[in-house]
């Protein structure tokens, strides 16, 4: 009956051993599809990012209408994406066909709305960018859209949304990202408190 409890003793007294380390903080891919890849890094490392042209989103904004996104022509280069995280970072992909614009589509802010606000950040040859702004109870007409479009939630929030003859609820945490693709239509209505994202506009 002793041999168990020495055991016992002689395990206590061992140095126990450290706990298996996480590898090094690395983004991670929050969406891939043909026209783009997304990653989310909440300690600003950009391990794990593919070397590449790209929009870097802050998700801790300044106050007011300032707005933290910027273009760099490779965002994993050493000194031009500051690793002050959490980073959402975008990497548009070419388009494999020029899909026409749906004669119906509609660019960000140009569907029927109340409540919501628009401000465009910058703009290129590949992308558009705006910072958008739903209000208690903003409301987002029927539309369809005009092209591929990311949504970068900021704050996080509860958004109604109507597609397809469906209403659903989306409940958003901050860093979440939902891709609108060219020629989808719905309305949406802001059924919580405001809500803050970033758009990134993919050009065709």
């Amino acid at each position: 009956m002793r041999v168990p409890t020495i055991f016992a003793m002689i395990a206590a007294l061992l140095p126990q051993a450290a706990p298996v380390a996480k590898p090094a903080d690395a983004a991670v891919r929050v969406l891939d599809n043909a026209r783009v890849q997304v990653f989310r890094t909440d300690s600003g490392s950009l391990k794990g990012i593919d070397a590449g042209p790209g929009v870097v989103i802050w998700l801790r904004q300044p106050a007011g209408d300032a707005a933290r996104a910027v273009w760099q022509d490779n965002v994993t280069q050493a000194g031009t994406t500051p690793a002050d995280g959490p980073l959402v970072i975008v990497q548009p992909r070419k388009s494999a066909s020029k899909a026409a614009t749906p004669a119906t589509g509609s660019s960000p802010g140009s569907a029927p709305f109340v409540g919501m606000s628009f401000k465009p950040l910058f703009e290129n040859a590949i992308v558009s960018v705006l910072r958008a702004r739903m209000e208690v109870d903003a409301r987002e007409g029927f539309h369809t859209h005009a092209s591929d479009t990311l949504v970068v939630h900021l704050s996080g929030g509860e958004i109604e949304d109507t597609a397809d003859g469906k209403t659903v609820v989306n409940r958003w945490k901050p860093g979440d990202v939902e891709f609108e693709s060219l020629g989808s239509s719905h309305s949406a209505r802001n059924v919580g408190r405001p809500v803050d994202v970033i758009l990134v506009v993919l050009k065709p």
